[in-house]
């Protein structure tokens, strides 16, 4: 199917606006997107091999 993701959509609760707005824009201001630094994170915080914690991105 044409618009079928590779990998399903997952949902995060409790996470309001202003946090999730802030969270895009140092995401952007690193150069990459939510998923990849969230995936990065979650990566790192299991322990699997290589993984290192994702940048931050300088206090604007």
């Amino acid at each position: 199917m044409a618009n079928q993701h590779k990998h399903p959509v997952r949902g995060l609760r409790g996470i309001d606006d202003d946090l999730w707005n802030d969270f895009d824009r140092a995401v952007q201001a690193s150069g990459s997107d939510r998923s990849a630094v969230l995936r990065r994170y979650m990566e790192w915080f299991t322990g699997r091999p290589g993984a290192k914690l994702p940048e931050r991105p300088p206090n604007s």
